[in-house]
């Protein structure tokens, strides 16, 4: 493929982001009318909308440096789109902001009549206030932001140098980041998710978050690599790839984060339901009754069983259309498992849905889908001066070169 048809891939990517600005205006107009009427609601609603699109910018970022610390030709395919959804994380940094005026509908541990009437609230003030919240919350996205940023600077540096010391510098970069990410996020879970309903604590909860990032991120990475097979430009200028053994190691580490998921979940409700202690057990009664029960149900079907079964199956594994659209589902359920997460914490009387959900949903995932494209447009989708382009890309892959 020439260097012009390379250029139109990226062009075509580049102008997807404008039917998602389009959808995030259409939606924030909607959402402020909804506001209005609800106030207490949007918040809750806005929550789980920035939780979710929070969680694949996270699990990009941690694939993304999972792959400089231990390469693999399986990663490198997607090495783009991973750094397109870590690029997001400066919009989710924004898109904080507003939720920062939602905090005392949120969280109970403002009130302050609330934290009078409890010993354990009492206790736990010096880490649930609101200027070392805030303050951590500044560190959390400090520390993705300067990630994803380095990661971005030195790859692109290595495209246009390609000197192989930056190789280096990315890996020991992802080595110490991988760490602080694992930290962040399992402390931005406890604030962000767990303080929800603070007189509980789960020593497993950030663990089983960070899970659902990498799962959503790898569904990502599997309706990335669908796309990239289809395109010329890896079709053609790949020596000898073949694309059922990529979609068979995706597929792989989909059943592998799907069996963690299930493992990090039953462990914490054995754990809580041996030891029978009042203040543990309320997070799960909470989700027992009023119709909760179902949506755990359905959570245990086709986030874990289905998707287990299905993925046992090399066939199924090799297929890419099938292995998209099994992605596709498992996307969408981490959508189901925010929502049994966060909401009954907010309505443990019962089930509850409003439709602010689905539009917020819509309108920042508008505003994702808008960065991500424009990340993925600025550059080629492979990087040819990566280590492993000498074993995947034919001798003339010079011709497709970024221009």
């Amino acid at each position: 493929m020439s260097q012009t048809d390379q250029s139109l891939i990226q062009s075509q990517l580049g102008r997807y982001r404008w039917p998602g600005l389009i959808v995030a205006g259409v939606g924030l107009v909607i959402s402020i009318g909804g506001a209005f009427l609800n106030v207490e609601q949007f918040w809750q609603s806005y929550l789980l909308a920035f939780l979710f699109w929070l969680e694949i910018g996270l699990g990009c970022l941690a694939i993304a440096m999972l792959h400089h610390l231990v390469g693999g030709r399986w990663s490198f395919l997607i090495r783009r789109f991973m750094e397109a959804g870590a690029s997001t994380l400066p919009l989710m940094a924004l898109l904080f902001i507003p939720l920062l005026f939602g905090l005392p509908s949120l969280y109970r541990w403002l009130d302050a009549e609330t934290v009078a009437n409890s010993d354990l609230l009492q206790q736990k003030s010096a880490y649930l206030n609101l200027p070392f919240f805030i303050a951590r919350s500044v560190f959390y996205f400090a520390v993705w932001i300067g990630l994803a940023y380095l990661l971005q600077r030195w790859s692109t540096a290595q495209d246009q140098t390609g000197n192989p010391a930056l190789a280096i510098r990315l890996r020991r970069l992802s080595s110490i980041g991988l760490i602080l990410y694992i930290l962040t996020a399992t402390f931005a879970a406890y604030d962000w998710m767990m303080s929800l309903e603070p007189e509980w604590f789960s020593s497993i909860y950030g663990l089983l978050f960070i899970a659902g990032q990498i799962l959503a991120a790898l569904a990502l990475a599997v309706i990335g690599l669908r796309y990239l097979s289809t395109r010329e430009a890896g079709r053609q200028k790949i020596a000898g790839a073949d694309w059922a053994n990529y979609f068979n190691d995706l597929g792989n580490f989909l059943l592998g984060f799907v069996m963690i998921w299930a493992y990090f979940s039953f462990s914490q409700y054995l754990i809580i339901w041996s030891a029978n202690l009042p203040e543990e057990a309320i997070w799960y009664y909470h989700r027992s009754q009023g119709g909760w029960q179902w949506v755990g149900m359905f959570l245990i079907a086709f986030h874990f069983a289905l998707p287990f079964f299905l993925l046992l199956s090399r066939l199924i594994k090799r297929r890419a259309r099938l292995l998209t659209g099994l992605a596709i589902l498992i996307f969408l359920i981490r959508i189901v498992d925010l929502y049994w997460l966060v909401v009954p914490a907010l309505h443990p009387d019962g089930i509850h849905f409003h439709w602010l959900a689905v539009i917020l949903f819509i309108t920042l995932g508008g505003a994702w889908a808008a960065v991500f494209f424009q990340g993925l447009a600025s550059r080629p989708l492979l990087s040819l001066s990566d280590p492993q382009m000498r074993e995947l890309v034919h001798d003339s892959s010079e011709e497709f070169a970024a221009p």
